[in-house]
């Protein structure tokens, strides 16, 4: 176990750090990547469409819906992780797969009504202040065409507590207590260097992040687990080569992807709303 600190670790330590990047290409964050670009395939305009990646790190999803046609800018306020993204969208040759842009998710350097989706994979879990969030979602607003779609990941209230007892985590009495405060209040804070406790972040409860995005100026929003009970899955890799498995992994993930009284269990929930007038 990582050693405590006198202070807590930033979110931009972090990401200087930790790979973000190799975490969607093993175990369930294979699960994660899968199930987010299923969700997206399902509500997505077609292209050309105009996607905003807000938050989009080194451009895993742009990359990929860039490959499809899309029109993708990428906003991702760590350099470090911006410079993988561009590099990440200049493999294609001349013309890059996407746009990236160095910006905050708070005040966005991008024209009003320009944008047909904006995916917010980040932002409401690393802003911790319910105002800063609501300024996120105001921006998101603002850039979207009428009836645009807004795409928010979160991540679980009570996700600590079962990465907590799947991974026996529980055991170390500072990660105890820092399960104890995400059940309080959702405020969740690392005093260790142990990354894998996360960072700063703040975790929703699935009706509150409904509540939430509607606050923002969004309608129709569904709220749906990514991972669901998935967690579950104790050794993934060798389940998922297992090409039936995996299809009836998803497709059971898939038919209570928004059962209410179990959506707290998955890691990571995914919000789609439209634009409201």
């Amino acid at each position: 176990m990582g050693k405590t600190r006198s202070s807590e670790i930033s979110v931009t330590e972090f990401y200087e750090t930790f790979d973000e990047d190799r975490r969607l290409l093993t175990g369930l964050g294979r699960l994660e990547f899968r199930r987010v670009k299923s969700i997206l395939e399902r509500f997505l305009p077609p292209p050309p469409a105009v996607i905003l990646d807000v938050g989009g790190g080194t451009g895993r999803y742009s990359s990929w819906l860039g490959g499809l046609d899309y029109e993708v800018h990428l906003v991702e306020p760590s350099a470090r992780l911006i410079s993988e993204a561009q590099r990440r969208a200049g493999k294609a040759g001349k013309m890059p797969l996407f746009h990236c842009l160095h910006g905050d998710a708070r005040s966005l350097d991008f024209p009003g009504r320009r944008a047909d989706a904006v995916l917010l994979f980040g932002p409401l879990y690393h802003l911790t202040e319910k105002n800063d969030r609501l300024l996120a979602l105001a921006e998101a607003r603002r850039v979207l065409k009428g009836k645009g779609l807004v795409f928010c990941a979160a991540i679980s209230r009570f996700a600590s507590a079962v990465d907590g007892l799947s991974r026996e985590f529980i055991k170390d009495p500072v990660f105890a207590q820092i399960v104890e405060r995400d059940l309080a209040d959702g405020q969740h804070r690392n005093p260790t260097e142990h990354p894998e406790y996360f960072t700063d972040a703040y975790f929703h409860e699935p009706s509150g992040l409904k509540s939430e995005i509607e606050a923002a100026g969004f309608s129709s929003c569904r709220v749906l687990a990514v991972e669901g009970l998935g967690v579950l899955i104790r050794d993934f890799n060798p389940l998922w080569a297992q090409r039936a498995l995996g299809k009836r992994v998803l497709s059971l993930i898939e038919q209570t992807e928004n059962t209410a009284s179990i959506l707290g269990i998955s890691p990571h929930l995914l919000a789609v709303a439209r634009k409201a007038r």
